[in-house]
């Protein structure tokens, strides 16, 4: 179990990340290289042997590698990224790279996206090292650059040139899961995600006849392009029910008592309360219209117009999203993947699973763990290439009023002490026996 000592560090490690200002602004804008370089630190300090790997100079990842006791065992992969959006310092409580630790809560940009996860893996870690404990598998803990943007410099770099450092692993466990959900009515429900929506991130591009903007113009590209994201932004998507979405609309059914009728989702969903917002995002694709450039002078009409959509698209209905994309976009416009990623899906009867469940249920167990997917995606989108299998589990136990989510790239991020206390428990116990 993990010692004092861990519930110590993972609240500094967790501050001192946070002082690290590793903003991800897109477009190669960020250097995460000396957070790489503290994580380095805390992981050779045991004795590991931690690896720095670029594709582009400052963009850092660390991989090192716990040997397992049985060789002939799976390895897991246990990652976590360094980035972190920008924060408006003006739009703050407290300066966003303070890792400001007050009234038991630490304060900053990361604070749960998510160096809080990557200072339980340095706690846990380093408590083995001290007790001498060696895990069963394999784990090889990752610390990765850019999974705030395309990933190119994190983990698609590693899974693409550096496969080997991975050798052995099936199943890997990052962000978002096993954090106490709150739903109203005093239930406390710890979502563990199996699987992510697909990235499809898309440039429109309209094409006109330029011209006077006093002039009639029935090519007028903006035009064009204004329908076309009127018709995406306004399209009623179809109900489309992966594994994981159906097994949590089933257990949320069971657990409020209401029949699970998976004919009428919608109608299930109104009789969900609160719980509904873990299911909802994903029960359909997605396509949201984003950003819009065209033009140069008011009185000019121009030849093109470019729109940008944020698509997700559920596991096995890609093909769907493509075609109705065809549909929307209509005459005179065309459109593009600007970025994409997989959708996942991991198995719910599996024993590491149930070992993630397990976990969370020691030491919550007043608290109801259901699976979910993931309405965005994580950096095990790129670890899939690998063919591992990917689960969401940063656990943290959080108060009721603390609405986790809405931080998430959100102003006033921040985590209670408490919460990484129980994570680096609930970690630490799942990891032990995995």
């Amino acid at each position: 179990m993990a010692d004092e000592r861990a519930l110590d560090e993972v609240v500094r490690f967790t501050s001192e990340l946070i002082r690290i200002d590793t903003t991800n602004r897109g477009g190669g804008d960020c250097r995460e290289r000396p957070a790489a370089e503290y994580a380095a630190e805390r992981l050779a300090e045991t004795g590991l042997e931690p690896v720095l790997l670029e594709r582009t100079e400052g963009r850092t990842n660390v991989v090192a590698r716990i040997e397992g006791s049985d060789p002939s065992a799976d390895a897991l992969l246990v990652h976590g990224h360094l980035d972190v959006v920008p924060a408006q310092a003006a739009d703050w409580t407290v300066d966003p790279f303070s890792g400001e630790v007050r009234d038991g809560v630490v304060w900053g940009r990361g604070a749960v996206d998510m160096k809080n996860m990557d200072a339980m893996i340095l706690a846990v870690v380093r408590g083995w090292a001290r007790e001498g404990f060696r895990p069963r598998r394999d784990i090889v803990v990752a610390f990765t650059a850019d999974e705030e943007a395309s990933a190119v410099d994190g983990s698609g770099f590693l899974a693409d040139r550096h496969p080997g450092l991975f050798e052995g692993c099936t199943e890997g466990i990052s962000e978002s899961g096993a954090f106490t959900f709150h739903d109203g009515t005093g239930r406390q429900l710890y979502p563990v995600a199996a699987g992510e929506r697909g990235t499809a991130w898309l440039k429109l591009t309209a094409r006109g006849r330029a011209g006077h903007g006093s002039k009639v113009n029935g090519e007028n590209a903006v035009t064009r392009l204004a329908a076309a994201v009127t018709r995406i932004g306004e399209y009623e998507w179809p109900l489309r029910l992966t594994p994981t979405v159906r097994a949590a609309l089933t257990e949320l059914a069971a657990l409020y008592g209401v029949e699970p009728d998976l004919t009428d989702v919608d109608g299930l969903l109104t009789k969900l309360g609160p719980a509904a917002g873990l299911v909802e995002a994903t029960v359909r694709n997605s396509a949201n219209p984003t950003m819009l450039e065209a033009g140069y002078k008011v009185n000019v009409i121009p030849g093109e117009a470019v729109a940008y959509v944020d698509g997700r698209y559920l596991a096995g209905h890609e093909e769907e999203f493509r075609t109705t994309l065809d549909r929307l976009t209509g005459p005179g416009v065309d459109w593009e993947f600007h970025h994409r990623e997989v959708a996942l899906q991991a198995p719910l009867d599996s024993p590491t699973y149930a070992g993630l469940r397990a976990a969370v249920e020691e030491f919550a167990p007043e608290g109801h763990v259901v699976p979910y997917c993931m309405s965005g995606g994580t950096d095990a989108k790129q670890f899939s290439r690998l063919g591992i299998t990917g689960y969401g589990f940063a656990p943290l136990k959080l108060p009721e009023g603390f609405d986790y989510q809405a931080l998430f790239h959100g102003v006033d991020e921040r985590v209670p002490v408490e919460a990484l206390e129980f994570g680096v428990r609930v970690l630490d116990r799942f990891l032990r026996t995995a």
